[in-house]
Parts: structure tokens; C-alpha cells; sequence
């Protein structure tokens, strides 16, 4: 009995392992995307990076302050106090401070953004890129007290031709969500198959399936509002040939005489097209006549 509670145990203690080893693989996010036959390697925007935004909040003001990097986890810092800075492993903290004229500031709110786990989209046209989603913890909503998730949505807009990223945009916060975005080269896809050999600005065609998408929609409705105008003809027309003559019947048919002819008709004009292609038939005679 012994035995067999340590074996269950051991096996336990090996799932446990083996569950963590999986989600610290799947959390964790080099810069580097494949999807489909594109890729991107964003390793050119890593780095810390610290974006603000202030708020009017008669007679005070906030101040948000983003600080993010794509590619790695923040770093602590010095002779910051702990209750002033996100947990380690952390990648977007946001920090939102009072100001008041002839007081200090006042940091009211550490919010952790953003982990290490990513979602990545790919963008259209017109503004081509990468869009990353990540999630972070839940942070109390500060009217409800609700715990909100929070997340870090950043979209990398497509620069071919730039030797340098521009500077990343603070768009926005609701409260659960922000929103940054960001002109760069490295928001350009390239092949996925020759990673080390990107071509300079190529970008993903996303939109060459609507294009085929289109062109196939587009002939469907043609050949459908063609069937509708034939179905009209006809209904109309024999409606209007039992209403004014009392026609029954093929009689009915609007324009009989002509439908009629349709058959020779196209039998003409195959005929036609047959005699014009088969080639002239040459005399055996080699040129003698007869006399």
C-alpha cells in the first residue's frame, strides 16, 4: 500500500513537471513569428521602452506611465520601492501617478499589463503588419473593485525602405486594455522559408484571397442576376401574352417565332466556324487539266 501511494506520487510530482515545462514553452515569446509562409523577427524593438499620456483631473492631473519591451521581461529597478514597480516577469507595467501643483507625486496604481504569453495577428491592407496580444493579470477595477484582466495590444505597422523604427504611440487605456502603436521595418513579413535572408519591406499579400474571393463572388452574381433577368422575361412575358391575347400554352412563350429559330441559328453558326477552320481540300490531279 506504501509503494503504490509512492508511486502515485512520483507519477503526480512528473505530470506537475512536465505541465509546467509545456506552459513555460508556450508563454514564452523570442521576438520571433511564423504564420503561414511569412515571418517576422522583431528582435530590432527590443529594449525597454517608456511611453506617457496625462489626464486632466481638475485640481489635480494623472499621469500614465507604460513601461514595455516585447522581447524580454523588465528589469527590477534601483532604489525604486517594490509596492512601486510590477512583480518580476513582468513585460508592460503600467503606473499612473497624481500631480498637484505644490505637492508631491503620488504613485496611485502599479498596474502589471502583460506577461510573457502572445497572441500575434496579421494585418491587411492598408496598414499592413503584425498585431501582438498579450495577457496579463487581473488588476481591481478602481470604481467596482472587480478584478480585470488586463492585456497589451500592440500593432506593428509595415515602414519598407526606414533604416529606423519610429517611436511607439500610446493610443489608449479602458481600464483593461492598451494600446500602442508602432511604424517599424520590422512590422514588414518576409519569406518563412529563408528567415536569414529577409527581402527588404516585402509584405505579406493577406489580401490575395479576397482578391480571388472577389473575382469568384463577382461572377456568381453576374450568372445569378442573369438567371433572375431570363426567369423575368419569360415570367412577364407570359403573363402579359395570357392577360392581352388569352394565349395557353407554347403560346405563352414570349417571342415565340424567334426561340423557335434559335436552333438553326446556332446550327448556322457552327456550321459556319467548322467550314471556316477546316483546311481546303488540294486537288489529287498535280495541276494537269483535262482536255
Amino acid at each position: 500500500m506504501l509503494r503504490q501511494h509512492m508511486n502515485l506520487r512520483a507519477l503526480s510530482c512528473a505530470f506537475l513537471f512536465l505541465a509546467a515545462t509545456r506552459v513555460s514553452a508556450q508563454d514564452a515569446f523570442d521576438c520571433k513569428i511564423t504564420s503561414g509562409e511569412y515571418g517576422w523577427d522583431l528582435t530590432s524593438l527590443k529594449g525597454e521602452h517608456t511611453l506617457s499620456q496625462e489626464r486632466e483631473t481638475p485640481p489635480t492631473k494623472f499621469r500614465d506611465d507604460v513601461t514595455f519591451n516585447l522581447c524580454e521581461d523588465l528589469t527590477r529597478k534601483d532604489g525604486v520601492a517594490d509596492r512601486d514597480q510590477c512583480e518580476a516577469g513582468t513585460r508592460a507595467c503600467l503606473t499612473q501617478t497624481n500631480i498637484k501643483e505644490s505637492e508631491n507625486e503620488r504613485i496611485t496604481a502599479v498596474i502589471p499589463l502583460a506577461r510573457s504569453s502572445v497572441e500575434h495577428e496579421v494585418l491587411p491592407a492598408p496598414n499592413k503588419g503584425i498585431r501582438l496580444t498579450f495577457s496579463g493579470p487581473s488588476y481591481p477595477d478602481p470604481v467596482t473593485s472587480v478584478q480585470t484582466p488586463q492585456s497589451l495590444k500592440v500593432d506593428i505597422f509595415c515602414k519598407p525602405g526606414a533604416d529606423e523604427p519610429e517611436d511607439p504611440e500610446f493610443k489608449s487605456y479602458d481600464g483593461k486594455e492598451l494600446r500602442i502603436e508602432w511604424n517599424a521595418p520590422a512590422g514588414c513579413g518576409f519569406g518563412a522559408s529563408d528567415p536569414e535572408h529577409p527581402p527588404p519591406g516585402k509584405v505579406p499579400d493577406t489580401d490575395k484571397g479576397k482578391k480571388e474571393s472577389s473575382v469568384g463572388s463577382g461572377l456568381g452574381w453576374f450568372f445569378l442576376l442573369f438567371l433572375l433577368a431570363l426567369a423575368a422575361y419569360f415570367g412577364l412575358g407570359a403573363y402579359y401574352n395570357y392577360s392581352t391575347y388569352g394565349a395557353s400554352g407554347m403560346d405563352l412563350i414570349p417571342h415565340r417565332d424567334f426561340w423557335r429559330e434559335v436552333p438553326y441559328m446556332l446550327r448556322d453558326v457552327v456550321s459556319h466556324l467548322c467550314s471556316a477552320v477546316r483546311p481546303r481540300s488540294t486537288s489529287s490531279r498535280g495541276g494537269y487539266i483535262a482536255v
